[in-house]
C-alpha cells in the first residue's frame, strides 16, 4: 500500500469536554481509534473485511503532542497517513485539525494478528498491503 494520506471528520460531544471548555487529552485516543477504521476503509480494506479474513489489530504504541486545545463547538478533522509498513505491524501518524490549524499530532504502531474470536491462530500476521 503506497503512503496515503485521509482525512477523517471526527464527531465531538458535549461530554468529551471538561470543566476548562476544552476536550480531554483521553479522547484523542479514542478519535485515533476511530480514524483508523474509516482510513482502513478508505484505503479499500474496511475493519470487517480485516476480521473476515480472521485478522485484528492489537496496538502497541501510541503517543500524542498537544499544541492547542479543541474547544466546545470546533469541527474536528484528523488527517491519518500510514507512516510505516512493516512484515507484521504498521504505523499511522494523525494530525487533528480544526480547520487549517493542527491542535494536536499522534502515531500509533498496530500489530496485525490472527483474530482467535473468529477461530484463527493467534499470534502475528502479515501487514496488509504487503507484497
Amino acid at each position: 500500500m503506497p503512503p496515503v494520506t485521509v482525512p477523517v471528520p471526527i464527531a465531538t460531544s458535549y461530554f468529551q469536554y471538561d470543566q476548562q471548555g476544552v476536550v480531554f487529552n483521553m479522547w484523542y485516543f479514542g478519535w485515533f481509534d476511530d480514524a483508523m477504521t474509516q482510513f482502513l476503509g478508505e484505503v479499500g480494506y474496511p475493519y470487517p473485511a480485516l476480521n473476515a479474513d480472521g485478522l485484528d489489530v492489537q496496538l502497541v504504541h501510541t503517543e500524542a503532542d498537544w499544541r492547542d486545545a479543541v474547544r466546545y463547538g470546533e469541527q474536528v478533522e484528523i488527517d491519518v497517513a500510514t507512516e510505516r509498513i512493516g512484515s507484521t505491524s504498521f504505523t499511522l501518524s494523525f494530525s487533528v485539525r480544526v480547520g487549517g490549524q493542527v491542535r494536536s499530532t499522534g502515531r500509533t504502531v498496530y500489530v496485525v494478528v490472527g483474530n482467535r474470536r473468529l477461530g484463527q491462530a493467534g499470534g502475528t500476521a502479515q501487514a496488509p498491503g504487503r507484497p
